[in-house]
């Protein structure tokens, strides 16, 4: 990664009537850096990725990228942006092949060139035997890399993608970021929102997004290497009850359901398991395991202890 700042904002704030969408965003975003928003629906990362693309104004604060004023010149970073959104628009009635051709023209790109670029992009997108069929017969994880290649034909050195692994199968999510690693490796500098934990370990950096604001900025590596509390991992054979009485538990800093357990986060690294495991004798079949934290943990314990639904993973 180099150290060229390629897109910044500051102090980055955006409106939508009385609700703010983003309250003083600050990011710092470098030329080939796999960039990583993490953050549940609502958060802000939509609305973040669409202003960075120079689609929705800006309230208050300045962003630049690659060079651009996005304040005084939205327009300008068009040509260097290849944005996707949750829900592409790609075209049922056309084939894949016809897509491509059509979003050659909608990116204005000379005849020529698409006849030089769509044969690799279909193979980069694994989908050299399915051009001729219409885009509403492929599947989910088709559709995504369908869209990415559409996205990629005329070349932008900056992706701004919107959770483009949502609804697919977990083949198709790995094969996907195998596709994402190519370009990050070839020097294209890329922001993916995902509200995905192992997703997120894949990037370079991510910031933690809740309610607008940034919580968080560092390698996954970082963000979990700083979370130096004890964590544990509860389970009985009535888990909602257990989930109450966990956080009513005085010692208790945050507890949230994850999987088939709770994560159990105690104030104090020395606090005795023989005194919860007594608080908790109403419960058959308790278990008690330390654990080693992840990213959702960190999240979780930046956010607070609030009843909230946990991110996937």
């Amino acid at each position: 990664m180099t150290s060229k700042v390629y897109i910044q904002t500051t102090d980055l704030t955006r409106k939508f009537k009385e609700k703010t969408a983003l309250d003083r965003v600050n990011l710092q975003i470098h030329q080939g850096e796999l960039f990583g928003l993490v953050g549940p629906d609502g958060a802000g990362k939509t609305t973040l990725l669409r202003t960075l693309a120079g689609l929705i104004g800006i309230s208050d604060g300045t962003v630049r990228v690659a060079d651009s004023d996005l304040l005084k010149n939205p327009e300008s970073v068009k040509s260097q942006i290849g944005y996707m959104a949750q829900e592409f628009s790609l075209y049922s009635k056309l084939s894949v092949l016809e897509n491509l051709q059509f979003f050659g023209e909608l990116y204005d790109v000379p005849a020529s060139i698409q006849r030089e670029r769509v044969p690799g992009l279909l193979a980069f997108a694994q989908l050299t035997e399915f051009k001729d069929r219409r885009a509403a017969k492929l599947s989910g994880g088709m559709k995504k890399k369908l869209a990415l290649a559409c996205t990629l034909l005329h070349r932008p050195p900056i992706l701004l993608l919107d959770e483009p692994t949502t609804g697919v199968d977990p083949i198709s999510r790995r094969e996907f970021w195998n596709i994402l690693n190519d370009l990050h490796i070839q020097g294209t500098t890329i922001i993916v929102s995902t509200p995905y934990m192992d997703e997120a370990k894949l990037c370079d950096r991510i910031a933690l997004i809740q309610n607008g604001k940034i919580l968080e900025i560092d390698t996954p590596q970082n963000i979990v290497d700083r979370f130096d509390n004890n964590l544990y991992a509860v389970r009985s054979d009535n888990m909602f009850d257990l989930l109450k009485q966990l956080r009513y538990y005085p010692k208790t800093e945050s507890c949230f359901s994850f999987g088939d357990k709770h994560h159990l986060l105690l104030k104090d690294n020395n606090s005795d398991l023989n005194e919860l495991k007594a608080y908790l004798q109403n419960h058959s079949n308790l278990e008690i395991i330390k654990i080693e934290p992840g990213i959702e943990d960190c999240f979780m314990r930046l956010i607070g202890n609030k009843n909230l639904e946990v991110l996937p993973v």
